[in-house]
C-alpha cells in the first residue's frame, strides 16, 4: 500500500469536452467546463494550479508550467451518460447496454397496477424538470393526494410529494414498492417538497433507491480486505451502502465540503468517497450558467482547506461521472470526458484513460485488491 488514505471527490456532472460518440447522444459540441468558461469568465486559481487547464483548453484556467497534481481525463466505456452508469463504471462495472429510459413516461398499464399497489392515483407520468413539475402539478397534488410521477434523461422513476400531504414514511414506502416493481431501472427517487401554492420548494429529504450493483465491485473488494470506507453525499444511496462503514448525507455542496473535512478528521485510513451534487442537480439540469460557475468557484475556494487537512500518505482524486452542459439547449446530461486530477503523488500527465474504472483499479491496487475492469495508474504516481 503506497497511500494510507484516498479522498475521492466526484464533481457531479463537471465534464471537460464531448466524447467521439457524443453526436449519437445528441450532445455534439457539449463541453461543460469549456463552454461555461467561454460564456462567463471562471476564476479557478487552485484547480488551475493542480493542472485543470492542462487537461484541455478552459478559457482563463491555465495551463500552468508546473501543475501540482497528476492530470488527465477519462472516457466512459459503458453506453449512457447517467449517474448510475458513471458511478458503477468508477468501481469496475461496465454495462453492455444502456439502462432503460422512458422519454414518453411509463406504460399506463404499469401505472394502473402501481396505483393499485400504493392505494393512490398518480399524476404526471412524463419526462419533466423536477422543479417545473411541482409548479405545474403541485396544487392538484395537494388537492387530490396523488403523488407526482416523472422521469428524466436518466433511468429514473421519480416520485414527488408534499411532506404535509404524503408523510415521508409513506413516500419512502411508495418508493420501495416502485423499486420492487421496476427491477431494471437505474434509480427510484423520492422527491419531497414543501411550501404553499406558487412557492413550492424541494426539501433535503430526497432519498435514492438504486439498482443493486453487481458483486465484486470496488467497495465489495475493499470491505473483504477490511479497508474502511466513509462516504459523503449520495454515494451511499448509489451503492446501497455496500462496503460502506460510515456515511454522511448532505444538503448542499457547502455541506458536502464541510462534511468531507469532518470525515477526514474522523477516518484516518482507507477510502473517503465523496459526491458534490449541486453542479448537476441545481445548475446543469436547469441550464443555470451563472449558478454553475459560482458553484465551481466556491469549490475552488475550498481546495486550500482540503489540501491543508491532508496528512502524509494521503491521495486526493478529483473527477466527475458525466457532463451536464448548462449552455446547450438540452437540460439533460451530456456525453463527455471527465477531468482527472490526482494530488499527493508525482504530478505527471496521465493521458486519456479508456474508462473511469482506471480510477477504481488504481484505488484497488493501492489497497492490495483488484476489480474486473480498468488499468491502474498507481505506478505512475
Amino acid at each position: 500500500m503506497r497511500f494510507s488514505r484516498a479522498i475521492w471527490i466526484v464533481l457531479d456532472s463537471v465534464g471537460i469536452g464531448e466524447m467521439p460518440d457524443a453526436v449519437a447522444y445528441g450532445d455534439a459540441g457539449s463541453n461543460t467546463l469549456g463552454n461555461i468558461a467561454r460564456r462567463r469568465p471562471l476564476r479557478l486559481p487552485h484547480f488551475a494550479a493542480l493542472g485543470l487547464g492542462n487537461i484541455a483548453p478552459v478559457s482563463g484556467v491555465g495551463p500552468v508550467d508546473a501543475p501540482t497534481a497528476a492530470y488527465g481525463k477519462c472516457a466512459l466505456a459503458s453506453p449512457g451518460k447517467d449517474t448510475t452508469t458513471g458511478h458503477w463504471e468508477m468501481v469496475g462495472i461496465h454495462l453492455d447496454q444502456p439502462l432503460p429510459l422512458y422519454p414518453h413516461g411509463f406504460d399506463p398499464a404499469f401505472m394502473k397496477v402501481f396505483g393499485d399497489r400504493i392505494g393512490r392515483d398518480t399524476l404526471g407520468n412524463k419526462a419533466a424538470s423536477g422543479t417545473e413539475i411541482i409548479v405545474e402539478l403541485g396544487d392538484e397534488h395537494v388537492r387530490t393526494g396523488s403523488p407526482i410521477i416523472y422521469t428524466s434523461a436518466d433511468s429514473v422513476f421519480q416520485i414527488a410529494a408534499h411532506e404535509e400531504v404524503i408523510p415521508l414514511w409513506e413516500l419512502y414506502k411508495i418508493c420501495e414498492t416502485a423499486r420492487e416493481m421496476l427491477p431494471g431501472i437505474g434509480r427510484v427517487i423520492a422527491r419531497p417538497f414543501e411550501g404553499e401554492s406558487g412557492a413550492y420548494r424541494r426539501t433535503a429529504n430526497r432519498k435514492d433507491y438504486a439498482m443493486a450493483p453487481a458483486p465484486g465491485m470496488l467497495l465489495d473488494r475493499l470491505a473483504a480486505a477490511k479497508v474502511p470506507v466513509h462516504s459523503v453525499g449520495k454515494i451511499f444511496d448509489v451503492f446501497l451502502g455496500r462496503g460502506i462503514q460510515l456515511y454522511d448525507k448532505t444538503k448542499t455542496n457547502a455541506d458536502g465540503m464541510a462534511k468531507t473535512l469532518a470525515a477526514m478528521a474522523e477516518s484516518k485510513s482507507g477510502l473517503i468517497f465523496v459526491n458534490l451534487v449541486d453542479f448537476d442537480m441545481l445548475f446543469g439540469h436547469r441550464n443555470d450558467v451563472e449558478g454553475y460557475a459560482r458553484a465551481l468557484e466556491e469549490c475552488d475556494a475550498w481546495v486550500p482547506s482540503l489540501l491543508a487537512a491532508l496528512a502524509p500518505g494521503d491521495l486526493v482524486i478529483f473527477t466527475a461521472d458525466h457532463g451536464c452542459d448548462p449552455t446547450t439547449a438540452s437540460t439533460d446530461h451530456s456525453r463527455e470526458y471527465t477531468p482527472l486530477l490526482v494530488y499527493g503523488g508525482a504530478p505527471v500527465p496521465l493521458g486519456t484513460r479508456a474508462t473511469l474504472a482506471d480510477i477504481g483499479q488504481t484505488v484497488a491496487d493501492n489497497f492490495g485488491v483488484q476489480i474486473a475492469q480498468g488499468t491502474s495508474f498507481l505506478s505512475s504516481l
